[in-house]
């Protein structure tokens, strides 16, 4: 069985430009970049957001292309990175949103559906990051831990 709503029509999509410089109208220095990255960090935003802030509201189309860094890295080196993913972090966040609901309605077997795929989502993320050296070897999801966080 293919992945959840795997659709094989079509190739459009948005694709960002092949080019390792900035453009000419970014008025914003490497530093700077770098201290706004800091800046929103110690603020609460997650990395995504980070990008989202910076995109529309400074007009930074990509970090990167500045800085020659991500935004995780970036935070990393001023230790502000997060100890675990975001993305695996959304998606424990909505399997605990997901148990409370199911708590509620017991009989609601298409949650109970939805929830075994989104933490097989989470045990295939938890596998990559382990591998990759993300998260330590021996970090486990465990659901009714999790809860109390």
């Amino acid at each position: 069985m293919a992945r959840m709503h795997a659709r094989r029509k079509g190739k459009s999509g948005s694709t960002r430009p092949p080019r390792k410089t900035p453009p000419e109208w970014v008025r914003y220095t490497p530093e700077e970049v770098e201290a706004l990255v800091v800046k929103l960090a110690k603020e609460g935003h997650p990395p995504s957001m980070i990008g989202i802030i910076l995109r529309d509201q400074y007009g930074i189309p990509l970090v990167k292309q500045i800085t020659g860094k991500k935004i995780t890295q970036i935070l990393r080196e001023h230790g502000l990175a997060p100890e675990i993913p975001e993305d695996l972090q959304n998606l424990i966040r909505r399997a605990v949103n997901l148990r409370m609901h199911l708590e509620e309605h017991p009989k609601d077997i298409h949650s109970r559906r939805g929830l075994q795929l989104i933490e097989s989502k989470i045990h295939r993320l938890v596998k990559y990051y382990k591998r990759v050296g993300k998260l330590p070897s021996d970090w486990k999801y465990e659901p009714e831990k999790v809860r109390l966080i």
